[in-house]
């Protein structure tokens, strides 16, 4: 059964999935056929501050400039501990009323962070938030299929091991979660069944924790070690994440897979660099925020500061026997 939802002038579809072993999917077609355009950001939701608020008000401008779809969240959208609830003010103090240009008054697809587990996490993942803010589309694992692109938007806190073992201080909400390893090995199941099902070009898996990176956090030993042969196999053009807080590219030396960290959408500049096994094509441990265009034969990512500047600007294409094995 299909549930039609209208959101800020768009038409997104809902397929209710009555299998456990398949993974929501919503379609958000490009408003101009054939070309996405779309914002990312990251690791954000700091009540305006950190220079959370300028970075908004440059994607206001180069949301405009693109005339963007969508916008996805890779997570951590409640500092310090999540929404406390689903009256939590923070829901506005962080996201509402600071994301507030026009152009970004689209869906935004949101995935959790270990910050946001740190809360209420049922409470972010109730539908009642997009009563108060139709935009806010947040859920645990799910698709978003554009046409020409697939994301798959992916559960990573429950894959650290430490959250689990050795929390500290913190509490994480593991409800609907636990146990761990069951969770874990129906997420990868159906993650690979829906890549496998996939006949978009492009396919570009979201997740909240980095799986290759050189700032704070580095790679994610549970991600190499679990995700990342779902992604190999499957032929996976891009893992997009945030956790790490900067902008960060680097490709893989084994596979045509490159890792993209959208991170830096309020406190930043860790001042730490650490060597990694693939290579770094770029990183900033600064403030800002990506854009991805995409078409049949080419995806274009941009990464600006929290001034707007362009910093880096990297394109990459589809061949044409590419894109006839993707049919």
């Amino acid at each position: 059964m299909a549930k039609m939802v209208a959101l800020i002038g768009f038409v997104v579809t809902f397929l209710a999935l009555q299998s456990n072993a398949e993974l929501t999917n919503i379609q958000h077609l490009p408003k101009k056929e054939g070309n996405l355009a779309i914002l990312v950001i990251g690791d954000f939701g700091r009540k305006g501050t950190y220079n959370q608020s300028e970075v908004a008000t440059q994607m206001g401008a180069v949301g405009e400039k693109l005339n963007i779809d969508y916008v996805i969240s890779t997570g951590d959208n409640f500092y310090e501990d999540g929404l406390t609830g689903v009256d939590d003010s923070a829901f506005y103090e962080s996201f509402s009323d600071i994301y507030t240009a026009d152009s970004i008054k689209t869906p935004w697809y949101l995935v959790l962070g270990n910050h946001d587990y740190r809360g209420d996490v049922l409470a972010q993942l109730n539908p009642v938030l997009r009563e108060k803010d139709e935009r806010f589309i947040c859920m645990r694992s799910f698709i978003v299929n554009s046409g020409m692109v697939d994301f798959f938007m992916v559960d990573t806190p429950p894959f650290q091991l430490d959250y689990w073992t050795h929390p500290g201080s913190s509490h994480y909400d593991w409800r609907n979660v636990a146990p761990r390893d069951t969770y874990i090995s129906n997420l990868l199941q159906e993650l690979d069944e829906a890549l496998k099902k996939s006949t978009a070009p492009w396919k570009f898996v979201v997740g909240h924790h980095t799986m290759r990176s050189v700032s704070e956090h580095g790679d994610t030993p549970e991600l190499l070690q679990l995700l990342l042969p779902v992604l190999k196999e499957n032929g996976v053009d891009a893992y997009i994440n945030g956790h790490d807080h900067c902008l960060q590219h680097i490709s893989s030396n084994d596979s045509k897979l490159h890792y993209i960290t959208s991170g830096a959408g309020s406190k930043a500049w860790r001042n730490v660099f650490k060597k990694n096994e693939d290579t770094v094509r770029f990183f900033y441990d600064g403030q800002g925020f990506m854009s991805l265009e995409v078409s049949r034969t080419e995806a274009k990512f941009v990464f600006y500061d929290a001034f707007g500047n362009a910093l880096y600007n990297w394109s990459t294409s589809k061949a044409a026997d590419e894109l006839r094995h993707s049919f």
